[in-house]
């Protein structure tokens, strides 16, 4: 499979998967501190970022088939890998099918809802979507501003006003601009669910790591991940969304790199808990301000929709 990819970086191999509407560039924040001891390749998946989109249909069956592919073909079968959302599911119905890649950690994923929350995250990530694509031509301007971070970006992260504004801005313009993403939001949604890994069948380190305030994965779901997958080990992310990699990029890197060392770690040590930062002082007026901007986008889309 013809994936673009970038690789940078010395060590064993590591192969790092992005989410819904994402790109390599998901994970710009920890991308340095991890090519320092390992040898990485961030793809972007097929349908997003540089990549062509399949020729059939793109659910995360013909994802994992697209990635095993592009693993065979590059000699990298049994690579250690990792995931967010749903590259984070993707890494764990790989690692159910055995053989294809090492140890994995698997950040937020997608794919254990049950009964309202299936409407819950289909409706909530469609109408951000939406939104994110009616407000491009001012996005950059959005994603440099702290206001408008904390009104846009809330469902996603739980510290959004400390959010980079350059990794804000390139995620927001993936996430717009990805032709299958309707496609895939829907089969995740109310498509295939995902198959269980009966215990023992994983050998390589297993680690699940979940933001104690997702608002797209909620936390809840976590136990019905890991008893599908037994065989993993949960971490819980405190003051932390979607993505570690935005709100706890060290803490991430922490967890990633300790788990492919394939030595014992205490959470403790991986979260290093330091005093809470305060949240900026942020005039009500203005987050108001950044919310009526949304609404207003919103229905211009829907506008020009009719």
């Amino acid at each position: 499979m013809a994936l673009h990819y970038i690789r940078r970086g010395t060590g064993p191999a590591l192969l790092l998967v992005h989410g819904i509407g994402g790109s390599w560039r998901s994970w710009n924040t920890i991308f340095d501190t991890l090519a320092a001891e390992h040898d990485v390749i961030a793809v972007d998946l097929p349908g997003h970022g540089a990549s062509p989109r399949l020729p059939g249909e793109h659910t995360i069956g013909t994802l994992a088939d697209a990635l095993t592919a592009f693993l065979t073909e590059h000699d990298l079968l049994g690579i250690d890998a990792v995931g967010s959302s749903m590259g984070a599911r993707l890494v764990l119905e790989l690692a159910r099918r055995g053989g294809v890649l090492g140890a994995v950690v698997s950040l937020d994923p997608g794919g254990f809802w049950e009964g309202w929350e299936v409407p819950f995250f289909y409706h909530s990530v469609a109408v951000s979507q939406k939104l994110v694509g009616a407000l491009q031509p001012v996005m950059p301007a959005l994603m440099h501003s702290a206001v408008c971070r904390t009104a846009l970006l809330t469902q996603f992260s739980a510290r959004p006003w400390a959010v980079n504004g350059d990794q804000a801005q390139d995620e927001m313009y993936s996430f717009a601009h990805t032709p299958v993403f309707g496609e895939l939001l829907d089969t995740l949604a109310h498509g295939e669910v995902q198959q269980a890994a009966p215990a023992g069948s994983i050998t390589a380190p297993l680690v699940i790591g979940w933001g104690r305030h997702d608002r797209v994965c909620l936390p809840t779901q976590a136990r019905r991940a890991l008893a599908k997958f037994p065989d993993a080990r949960l971490y819980w992310f405190e003051h932390c969304g979607h993505f570690p990699q935005w709100d706890q990029p060290a803490e991430a890197a922490r967890l990633i790199l300790s788990t492919l060392r394939r030595q014992p770690f205490r959470d403790q040590d991986i979260a290093r808990k330091l005093a809470p930062q305060p949240r900026p002082a942020v005039p009500k007026a203005a987050v108001a301000a950044a919310l009526v901007l949304g609404i207003m986008g919103g229905w211009a889309l829907m506008k020009r929709g009719k």
